[in-house]
């Protein structure tokens, strides 16, 4: 490596620091290799004082960089849309559902289950205008200092007492983490859904679903067309033993309309991704037969 490379100003940053180091989306070059885009992470070795463990990975998190923004970009094409069927959908059907109940005044007891489906197919619509009109909520965020632990714990006896009283919860928290920065019911919205996907996933007998925290010391992520770089230590988990996701839904799982549940609508995760990016963090996911994980990280209150 060059003495003006990247990773040897990392190097030096670690040594000095005596704590790890991560860095995202780097260029190295050099005659044999060329350009290679990778993550470095640097470790002080606590055994050995002033030697240290450096880790180089071709896994660009830029792309997930982009992907979230497209999630962004998808959301505010719901976000359009939604305010569209809000004005469009929505009030001619409250006349359809109206004239339905009129009708069921004047016609026969046997065709009475008519009238009801037309109001309860207007019902089902309204509802789902209702959850896309959540997309084109730009306000922001009213933002506090939140211990995540409470959110989760809060996630967890909702699920436990609930959709998931048939799967084993484990936690494996992290207790000096610091309070992120957010609003609760909304960190609350974003992890109830990421659990109840999981649960949802799971077979009935055997089914488990892990949280867990971690404060990641030094990791910086570069946002695309800009030199700032986001400080995101707060890393929070969903991790499930169920099938995995299957391939081709991978690159799309944060996108509207995309759901392998026969009722679902596919607006869960694309709300969830929206939500996060409201709160400046970004949300990935890495999944594998027989263990799926939704990482979320956010900024922490002390920065």
């Amino acid at each position: 490596m060059p003495f003006d490379s990247p990773l040897v100003a990392i190097v030096d940053q670690a040594r000095q620091s005596k704590a790890i180091i991560s860095e995202y989306d780097i260029t190295l070059s050099n005659p044999r290799y060329g350009d290679r885009h990778v993550d470095i992470h640097v470790s002080p070795v606590i055994e050995r004082a002033g030697e240290l463990v450096v880790q180089l990975q071709e896994r660009s998190i830029a792309q997930k960089i982009n992907q979230q923004l497209s999630h962004r970009g998808a959301a505010r094409s719901v976000a359009g849309m939604a305010s569209v069927l809000a004005h469009e959908i929505k009030n001619p059907l409250s006349g359809i559902r109206g004239s339905a109940q009129l009708l069921e005044q004047e016609i026969r007891e046997c065709d009475r289950d008519l009238t009801q489906l037309i109001c309860d197919e207007t019902d089902r619509i309204c509802a789902l205008v209702d959850q896309m009109e959540v997309f084109s909520n730009n306000k922001p965020i009213v933002a506090e200092d939140i211990n995540i632990h409470l959110v989760l714990e809060h996630v967890r006896k909702l699920a436990q007492n609930g959709f998931g009283q048939h799967v084993t919860f484990r936690e494996q928290y992290d207790p000096s983490i610091p309070s992120a920065r957010g609003d609760k019911g909304q960190l609350i919205q974003i992890f109830l859904n990421l659990v109840k996907n999981a649960v949802e996933a799971l077979p009935r007998h055997g089914g488990e679903v892990t949280l867990t925290t971690a404060y990641r010391h030094g990791v910086r992520i570069m946002v695309p067309g800009s030199k700032e770089r986001l400080h995101l230590p707060l890393e929070i988990c969903v991790i499930d033993n169920g099938p995995g996701i299957a391939d081709d839904l991978k690159p799309h799982l944060f996108d509207p309309f995309v759901t392998t549940k026969s009722d679902g609508t596919g607006l869960g995760l694309a709300l969830v991704a929206k939500i996060v990016g409201d709160h400046g963090g970004i949300i990935e996911c890495d999944t594998a037969q027989g263990n799926t994980t939704f990482r979320v990280l956010l900024p922490s209150y002390r920065g």
